[in-house]
């Protein structure tokens, strides 16, 4: 009985820290129609189940085909990475209209542990780590047709349950985005890859070609984002679990908190959080406040999940283009209103727009449909960050969230012919426009049509759509998106920037207009474009552009381009001191020149070494 004195201590211990910390008892969930009844929205909405347990469990995530059907990733094996192939996919559709599911098909259950779904191509793709996997189902009648092909490893799941590679959305300009958590970091890559020649991934939003079958990462930090979606001028942004909440995703930006991460460490400091406000109370101790009044007040908790910038046409216009969330302790839907900064944006708090009266009530994915109603899934549980958790497998709810009663939608994206599709690019509704330009993507369509809608006087928004439709289907080429350079719209030419470093191999006139563009554009937007662009230049071509770039000493006390004139610089730096001192000259931003001399002083070979 040597041991007995440790054991005593440790239950002191125990005990000690439960006075301190005591957890929540918490009972049971709601039934799911008391659950849907009792959740309180502004006037005029109106929240019913979708589904419910026993036909649907642990939705860890959604989305929404082109028929408006949703297919559900069931995390059945959560929070035990290891625990064999019971995660699934089903497919859940309202037949009839009346807001509640009615026909239910499984559609593969020998997943190992799911964390994202999308659709598109021919077929599923699902985030099952340690594997990406595409499932095909050409047809989309609910039967593979086939085994899932792994188009990636590596994917991390050596530490936590839940800060993991997850939640996938099509981007504007046709690659597939996922988000990805801190601690369990990646080394992603086609199976066979050996590791040393992989790119270690440390969290951030990265991104795949669902036709060239390229990865890359597109931002790093944050702690643990789950989801990502963009405005209506293609502006990503992400919602952060936990900590500071929302962040704007800029293209080769490093974001808050660093956390030691040993790529990027020449970064020096990192961009923050775009909210003016926190949704916690205490900063030290993060779960203190949780169930407080104060923290009731400012928000609910520290942890959010689902990003979703609402640009449907069913809910009133006051909330179209703003920022919506699940927040997990609070129990329900935080809302954020966005307004542009400088060259990019400032978030403040709005009214929530749903609260859970069910204490199992833990929010995960939010998505619009083609009736502009909300869907919200609830992992139904007590956790998952920081607080009391049951380990309970057999609850799981969707929730519809809509103001009034939309007339439901019926029909199917796919089936349409290209004149209708792009006649969708219109629609007020984005969900239609996304929708559409995918599928005139998988047909790499002849939508040259479009052009004239990019040349027109329609709002910017319009304009986006037709130039990134006419991006992904082929009908866009070099010399129209120089064109595009000196355009009146500061979103035009900023896009065109980018479009035209995808391959990163612009052309000798799209360079020399881009250093025109960094000395003489005064849009901080475009010069923010600039700066992401010139990660993806050779090291000699980035340095004409730099050196004006760095001449802005009106852009010092924005809040991304000091740090993303950085990004670019650095490697520029630490390989050519001729062109370092050049760029030290040229720099008229103190925080800049402060890094480049400290990156100076670090030598050539630790450059190397990144």
């Amino acid at each position: 009985m040597r041991f007995l004195p440790s054991l005593l201590l440790l239950v002191a211990f125990n005990l000690h820290a439960a006075k301190k910390n005591p957890q929540p008892i918490i009972g049971k969930p709601f039934a799911p129609l008391e659950a849907a009844k009792t959740m309180r929205v502004p006037k005029g909405f109106n929240v019913t189940l979708f589904a419910a347990e026993p036909g649907i469990k642990q939705p860890i995530g959604f989305c929404i085909d082109d028929r408006g059907r949703l297919w559900v990733a069931e995390a059945n094996n959560y929070p035990v990475k290891k625990a064999g192939k019971n995660d699934r996919i089903i497919i859940l559709e309202d037949t009839d209209g009346d807001g509640t599911h009615d026909k239910r098909i499984v559609f593969y259950d020998k997943l190992e542990y799911v964390s994202g779904i999308e659709v598109g191509f021919g077929g599923v793709w699902v985030m099952s780590i340690p594997n990406f996997y595409f499932i095909p189902d050409k047809d989309y009648d609910g039967v593979p047709d086939g085994e899932p092909v792994v188009l990636l490893d590596g994917f991390g799941t050596h530490a936590n349950s839940h800060t993991i590679a997850n939640g996938f959305a099509w981007g504007p300009d046709g690659w597939l985005y996922g988000t990805h958590g801190i601690t369990n970091w990646s080394l992603p890559g086609k199976p066979g890859i050996p590791k040393e020649k992989r790119r270690r991934f440390e969290g951030g939003v990265w991104r795949y070609h669902p036709v060239r079958h390229v990865w890359e990462p597109f931002a790093i930090g944050t702690t643990n984002p789950w989801g990502v979606d963009w405005n209506e001028y293609g502006h990503a942004f992400v919602c952060n679990c936990v900590n500071p909440h929302l962040f704007h995703i800029i293209q080769g930006a490093y974001y808050e908190p660093a956390r030691n991460r040993p790529t990027g460490r020449f970064a020096y400091e990192r961009i923050p959080t775009i909210a003016d406000h926190l949704h916690f109370t205490n900063t030290k101790i993060i779960r203190a406040g949780i169930g407080t009044p104060e923290e009731d007040a400012a928000g609910g908790g520290h942890a959010h999940s689902g990003t979703m910038i609402y640009l449907g046409d069913n809910w009133p216009a006051k909330y179209r283009g703003d920022v919506f969330m699940n927040n997990i302790h609070g129990r329900r839907i935080n809302h954020d209103r966005l307004a542009r900064k400088g060259s990019g944006y400032a978030a403040s708090h709005a009214p929530d727009v749903m609260r859970a009266r069910d204490p199992w009530f833990v929010g995960v994915t939010l998505a619009y449909g083609p009736a502009g109603g909300v869907y919200v899934s609830d992992f139904s549980d007590t956790g998952e960050c920081h607080h009391t958790r049951n380990t309970q497998k057999h609850t799981g709810r969707i929730y519809k969230i809509t103001f009034g009663k939309p007339k439901p939608w019926k029909g199917d994206i796919g089936k349409l012919n290209i004149l209708e599709l792009v006649k969708l690019q219109s629609h007020p509704n984005e969900w239609f426009a996304r929708h559409a330009r995918r599928v005139l993507q998988e047909r790499q369509a002849n939508t040259s049509v479009l052009a004239n809608a990019l040349k027109s006087n329609r709002s910017v928004p319009l304009r986006l759509r037709a130039l990134w439709t006419l991006q992904v289907t082929g009908n866009l080429d070099e010399k129209k998106l120089e064109g595009l350079l000196q355009d009146s719209s500061e979103h035009l030419r900023a896009w065109a920037i980018q479009l035209l470093c995808e391959n990163r191999k612009p052309s000798e006139v799209a360079r020399a207009e881009f250093a025109r563009m960094a000395h003489e554009d005064k849009s901080p937007l475009v010069r923010l474009y600039l700066a992401s662009a010139m990660q993806r230049l050779l090291l000699k071509q980035r340095v004409p552009v730099l050196a004006h770039l760095l001449a802005h000493t009106e852009d010092k006390d924005d809040q991304n381009l000091p740090l993303m004139y950085w990004y670019a610089t650095e490697p520029v730096v630490a390989a050519d001191r001729v062109s370092a001192v050049k760029l030290l000259n040229a720099c008229q931003i103190p925080k800049v020149r402060q890094f480049i001399t400290r990156r100076m002083a670090t030598g050539r070979a630790a450059g190397k070494k990144e």
